[in-house]
């Protein structure tokens, strides 16, 4: 009966889990570039109750073998990169990324991360920044008399200029994508850094070698189904009212063991 304890309680701690991921997930339903994220579970190791191999009545191989698992535990969490829904926002600073890729930011210790949130705003000295007010790389900035800001789907960035009838060019925005996106760290503020899972970031341009296009005044909204993490909450409820009732019935029976009289 002390096995079912423990092994019912990993089961709960799971689903607790799993709940967790479901909150987290159902809270960002309507941040920008948000990717949902799926828990993974794995068995424990087994106990052999019984010999393993030849029978003694047969003197053959047994059938099956005699084990016991010990529960459950988390495996991993897994990031689902997913396209989301586009949404119209008629501002130009809105960037949408359609397809594979991350807009590059630099953070203020020098270091590099991505995201796929294009809520972009421009700065005091105008640098065009992430809400977070981080730069994004390679660095744009906007003339002060600039009237009118274009990207277009391959990144090409140019200005209309209040005393110009013709539109300069700044640039071209570039995005990186990576050879497993689900290796990156999230760190917050739609911010994703590397790892040794993910891989090196391939700088490249849009819609060039597997790179998604960029669309100007639309935003991409969170991948989130919830729909999907609803049916997958009530799973996860009913999953721990059950083992919940096991280490209940665990309980009773040592109790009942317990009380034995001769």
């Amino acid at each position: 009966m002390i096995r079912a304890l423990s092994t019912a309680s990993s089961g709960m701690q799971s689903q607790q889990i799993y709940i967790d991921n479901i909150a987290n997930n159902l809270a960002n339903v309507n941040t920008p570039g948000f990717k949902k994220t799926r828990v993974e579970f794995h068995d424990l190791l087994y106990e052999k109750i019984g010999p393993v191999g030849a029978s003694r009545l047969t003197g053959t191989a047994e059938p099956a073998f005699s084990q016991v698992g010990h529960g459950v535990r988390l495996a991993a969490t897994t990031r689902i990169y997913s396209q989301g829904s586009s949404m119209s926002t008629e501002n130009p600073l809105d960037i949408m990324i359609d397809g594979d890729g991350f807009i590059q930011v630099l953070l203020p210790d020098g270091t590099y991360a991505y995201t796929r949130d294009g809520t972009l705003k421009l700065d005091s000295e105008g640098n065009v920044v992430t809400s977070a007010g981080f730069r994004i790389e390679p660095t744009l900035v906007l003339p002060r008399e600039t009237s009118e800001f274009l990207v277009s789907g391959d990144g090409m960035v140019s200005v209309l200029l209040q005393s110009e009838e013709e539109p300069t060019d700044l640039g071209r925005m570039e995005i990186v994508r990576f050879q497993n996106p689900a290796g990156l760290k999230s760190i917050g503020h739609n911010l994703f850094t590397p790892t040794l899972s993910s891989g090196d970031p391939i700088l490249g341009n849009p819609g060039e070698e597997g790179m998604g296009l960029l669309q100007m005044g639309f935003l991409e909204m969170s991948n989130v189904s919830v729909i999907e993490e609803m049916i997958g909450m009530i799973t996860a409820q009913r999953a721990y009212e059950i083992n919940s009732k096991a280490v209940k019935s665990a309980e009773e029976m040592l109790g009942i063991a317990a009380n034995l009289k001769r």
